[in-house]
């Protein structure tokens, strides 16, 4: 089957369309997934350029990519749920290889039934983006009534995160390009701020804050948050002098793939009560590694899919 994988550490051009063996049952809960599409998420470029390396778990070489829509091929003894032919959605855990491939081999347990108002590409925007914002409500608890700042909810995690958080009572403002404010603002935000030319600190103060920005917004945000407040990146472990010189608390948050959770998430989208991420551009596997580099020099807007096989 073909792959994009890497060897080693490095620039776009690592990550190699290969010929490899289609990956076997090797658990009793496994599934091995014909993938028709499969996402493509910062992690990734992250993680082949060395930057968040020991994200992986593994060693080299590995199949990039952990966000798919398929059709279940085969699945070992102990599955129980799922049967050959069904359409499927999923987020594998890194340690396996990934889904920038023509099949993968998940467990059971970390994947969905692909909703049926969804085509396989708007199935595949799902599973990693939805769940992190999912875990990071989580990580907040109780948030009906608490004001909450949302920093980058232009992105394809703000545009969960921004619904769930209105879904469960909170007060929503956040931080976007101009271009994506008037998006935000249609799935529930109560007030979009322009981060180029409006000042978040005038906003504030805040109970919570959302950082899937990272650096220096991450640093700028502890400013806006109240005495008791929360700040919780999905990017960057907060720091924790910081956090105690604003009287605060921060949380690194780090998403598992879970199957129950995905599904949850799939009803909200199937009655309506989630807007489903649209698919920005539909690419084949052979320009992955183009696809990478147009990612971190931040030339791509919004969801990239790649296009691996018919659905």
């Amino acid at each position: 089957m073909k792959a994009a994988r890497i060897t080693s550490f490095g620039p776009a051009d690592a990550l190699r369309i290969v010929e490899t063996d289609k990956p076997t049952l090797a658990r009793s809960t496994d599934v091995l997934v014909r993938v028709v599409a499969s996402g493509v998420n910062a992690i990734e470029w992250k993680i082949r350029s060395g930057a968040m390396a020991k994200a992986l778990g593994r060693d080299l070489p590995a199949t990039l990519g952990w966000e798919f829509a398929g059709v279940v091929e085969a699945i070992a003894s102990g599955v129980r749920g799922a049967r050959v032919g069904d359409a499927v959605h999923g987020y594998p855990e890194f340690k396996r290889d990934g889904t920038h491939a023509e099949y993968v081999v998940v467990d059971a347990a970390q994947l969905a039934a692909k909703p049926k108002s969804l085509s396989f590409e708007q199935a595949t925007a799902v599973p990693m983006t939805a769940q992190a914002a999912w875990s990071a409500l989580e990580a907040a608890g109780e948030i009906s009534g608490k004001r909450a700042l949302v920093q980058g909810g232009g992105g394809a995690v703000g545009h969960w995160l921004v619904q769930l958080a209105k879904r469960r009572g909170a007060d929503v403002t956040t931080t976007a390009s101009r271009a994506d404010l008037e998006r935000i603002t249609a799935l529930g935000a109560d007030r979009t701020l322009d981060y180029r030319t409006e000042r978040f600190e005038d906003a504030g103060p805040f109970d919570l804050v959302f950082d899937l920005v990272g650096g220096e917004t991450q640093t700028r945000s502890w400013s806006v948050l109240g005495r008791g407040g929360l700040l919780i990146s999905l990017v960057q472990p907060p720091d924790d002098a910081k956090a105690r010189a604003a009287g605060a608390a921060g949380r690194f948050v780090f998403t598992p793939p879970r199957g129950a959770v995905l599904a949850e998430i799939d009803a909200l989208i199937e009655s309506a009560r989630l807007v489903p991420l649209a698919v920005a551009e539909r690419r084949p596997l052979a320009e992955i590694a183009a696809v990478h580099a147009e990612g971190e020099a931040g030339k791509s807007r919004g969801k990239t899919v790649i296009a691996v096989s018919p659905g």
